[in-house]
């Protein structure tokens, strides 16, 4: 396998991204790759994430998974970070009945939040429980001021509140999107940038030159649930 200098991870995947982006958007395929090795289960990337996207009480676009392994007295744990996985062939997309969730040309699969009527139809239909309802919850309760956790979170680059649900989340289908409010500014991912272990790789696998193309052709490659047929985008190596 190629060695890369952990100092310059990020740089490479940055100038990755500047490439990729002066392609025409239908020209890109992004993806993402995450070294089940290095995962130290720090969830630096679901704290990052949920302040990137002011997520609500329960809903976790960036879950760590931890799984306990082995036989007592030789344990140990595994953790598994479950972001939404893009699917080439979601099946979050069809079961929607207003097209409110739909895939872009350039893989990412979105939610627009006007249109969604909270059905919850592609919660039941996704194998990896990757969306969550926002019912109205607030960290602050019934305080008065809330005034952060209403405030516009930029995500698909679009401006609302988060108060009632018409034209806001509360009410809708909520998920990882892999953070193409930050891509198209050409920012990494936040859970890229946070990740302590550099276990987490983003990046246009449309491109043979970028960094993730290459790590993800080697054979400790895999998917998850794959057999499924669903197609993901999120590549863990192992």
């Amino acid at each position: 396998m190629e060695q890369f200098d952990d100092k310059d991870i990020l740089e490479i995947m940055r100038e990755d991204l500047q490439r990729a982006l002066k392609k025409e958007r239908k020209d890109r395929r992004w993806a993402m790759a995450i070294d089940l090795r290095k995962c130290i289960g720090c969830h630096a990337c679901t704290t990052g994430c949920m302040s990137e996207n002011l997520t609500p009480p329960e809903i976790h676009y960036r879950p760590v998974k931890e799984e306990e392994i082995g036989e007592y007295p030789n344990t140990s744990v595994r953790f598994l970070p479950r972001p939404c996985m893009q699917c080439d062939a979601p099946t979050c997309t069809p079961v929607c009945p207003v097209t409110a969730t739909y895939k872009r040309d350039d893989g990412i699969v979105t939610i627009d939040y006007k249109k969604c009527i909270g059905c919850r139809y592609c919660l039941v239909a996704c194998p990896y429980a990757a969306r969550s309802a926002d019912v109205g919850h607030y960290y602050t309760g019934d305080f008065h001021d809330k005034t952060y956790e209403v405030e516009n979170s930029g995500e698909y680059g679009k401006t609302f509140k988060r108060k009632s649900h018409w034209h806001s989340p509360v009410g809708n289908a909520r998920k990882c999107h892999f953070c193409i409010h930050r891509v198209e500014k050409g920012e990494l991912t936040r859970c890229t940038t946070t990740c302590l272990g550099h276990a987490t790789y983003f990046g246009d696998i449309n491109d043979p030159k970028a960094l993730i193309t290459k790590l993800i052709s080697r054979p400790n490659v895999i998917k998850y649930k794959e057999e499924l047929g669903t197609k993901p985008m999120v590549f863990y190596i192992v």
